[in-house]
């Protein structure tokens, strides 16, 4: 019977509290770059999905995901791990080993606490795309019926030894397909969904708040490495290199995208640089155990660039993805996942070739067999995701539980949703009004805030969020 290994555990309860704290800093992070009027909503849905997505997990999520293969591989379990059984060392009343994954040493439940926290962000990442504009009753239905038909079984196809895993040897160390394309992909079915917001595009979707943007960016990036370093669950060389990885893309993602808005646009923005660092963050997920240090800062730059170049591309498609889900998560989630089929390196990471039956990637020797898995993992992914965020979003649409009244779009969603404001507007100031509201920078006389000047592709009345 497996022993409790202190070290491990110890480790994975540390990466666990960190993944956590990446819900609150996604929620700066919106919040900073959403308008002033809709702040709390666009928070709101990020805290609440704590909430949610935690009891979800304990009562059936973590069997549907990390329970024993049914319907072909395709989800796990639902009884395997119920919220009503109690797990003990080293083995609980039920028979099964207390540790997982097996030979670890880690009690089942700080597995699942780890898990849980993955599960937790990836429904909340896909709240930036529709702020301003839908009910929160719809968005809490929509996270509760996504996350059961759509996460779960993605993430037991990924890690969970379900069929992407084990039958298309695919390669996700850390949730590049499982988190961010996955999240991606929904963000942009519900968006198409629910609609444009009011006047966009068009002038007054600024972010409203900068210092919360780089606050939230900051708190992403440090919770990082208990996503990514925390997902090797041992401490070892692995570990290593996954917490390096995630340190030196990210850092190059920064430049990245500093270098497009330097060219582009003239001037470097603290939006665009937190911004960047998300798509470091983002691409190397999947990466970061696989890679060699050197590749991981190539990624990182082609992953700041490529993001500041496709958050552009709601204009010329005419989809408001409020936030940039799609140009930031899906699209760097994209490049990640083959980014494992150029440069995977089995002297990195010998799990590559003796665990799951993969191989090099082809700048590495192991020539296109690998990349072609990743495309396949991903297309998979994207295509489940986005026509069941579609069909989720259809519904709540016809139910008249989607969106918004024309009357609180206006006016704002914090007071039509929640009867609360981000800032005191009854308090005025003595020199002539405006009050807190004003001292914020956020009223019709105050300077805006700072953000990039819009792309050529762009309109040129509203300057972008990133």
């Amino acid at each position: 019977m497996p022993e409790v290994d202190t070290g491990n555990t110890a480790w994975l309860l540390v990466s666990s509290a960190l993944v956590l704290l990446m819900t609150p800093g996604l929620a700066l992070f919106y919040g900073g770059l959403n308008r002033a009027k809709g702040v709390l909503n666009m928070m709101m849905m990020s805290f609440a999905t704590i909430g949610l997505v935690s009891v979800l997990w304990l009562f059936y999520g973590f069997s549907m995901s990390f329970g024993p293969d049914t319907a072909g591989g395709l989800i796990g379990n639902i009884a395997e791990y119920g919220g009503w059984k109690t797990y003990n060392a080293p083995t609980d009343v039920w028979g099964v080993t207390a540790d997982l994954p097996n030979g670890t040493g880690i009690p089942t439940y700080v597995f699942m606490a780890f898990q849980m926290m993955f599960a937790i962000i990836t429904v909340a990442l896909i709240s930036g795309a529709i702020s301003d504009r839908a009910k929160f009753a719809g968005w809490m239905l929509f996270a509760f019926g996504w996350a059961t038909i759509v996460y779960f079984p993605v993430a037991h196809n990924i890690w969970g030894g379900g069929w992407i895993a084990s039958h298309l040897h695919a390669l996700d160390f850390a949730g590049g397909t499982a988190v961010h394309i996955n999240a991606g992909a929904a963000a942009l079915g519900i968006a198409l969904v629910l609609g444009k917001r009011l006047g966009w595009p068009g002038a007054g979707f600024r972010p409203h708040n900068v210092p919360f943007v780089m606050l939230g960016a900051g708190l992403l990036w440090f919770g990082w490495f208990g996503f990514n370093a925390g997902s090797e669950f041992t401490a070892d060389f692995v570990t290593a290199i996954a917490f390096v990885n995630t340190q030196v893309a990210t850092a190059a993602g920064v430049l990245g995208w500093m270098i497009v808005e330097w060219v582009r646009d003239k001037k470097p923005t603290l939006v665009g640089a937190s911004s960047g660092a998300v798509a470091g963050l983002v691409a190397i997920t999947p990466a970061c155990g696989f890679i060699d240090p050197w590749a991981a800062v190539l990624l990182g730059l082609v992953a700041g660039v490529l993001c500041a170049l496709a958050v552009s591309l709601k204009y010329r498609f005419g989809y408001d993805d409020s936030l940039d889900v799609v140009g930031v998560h899906f699209v760097g989630g994209w490049i990640g996942s083959l980014w494992l089929g150029l440069f995977a390196n089995t002297q990195v990471n010998s799990y590559i070739s003796d665990g799951v039956g993969a191989t090099d990637g082809l700048f590495m020797g192991g020539g296109l067999t690998q990349l072609g898995r990743q495309a396949a993992a991903s297309g998979i992914v994207t295509v489940w995701s986005l026509g069941i965020a579609v069909v989720l979003a259809l519904i709540l649409k016809s139910a008249g539980l989607l969106r918004v009244s024309t009357e609180a779009e206006a006016d704002g969603i914090d007071l039509a949703e929640h009867a609360e404001a981000g800032y005191d507007l009854s308090v005025t100031s003595t020199g002539g009004g405006g009050g807190a509201f004003a001292m914020a920078g956020i009223s019709s006389g105050a300077p805006a805030p700072a953000t990039r000047p819009a792309p050529a592709e762009e309109p040129v009345a509203e300057q972008a969020t990133r």
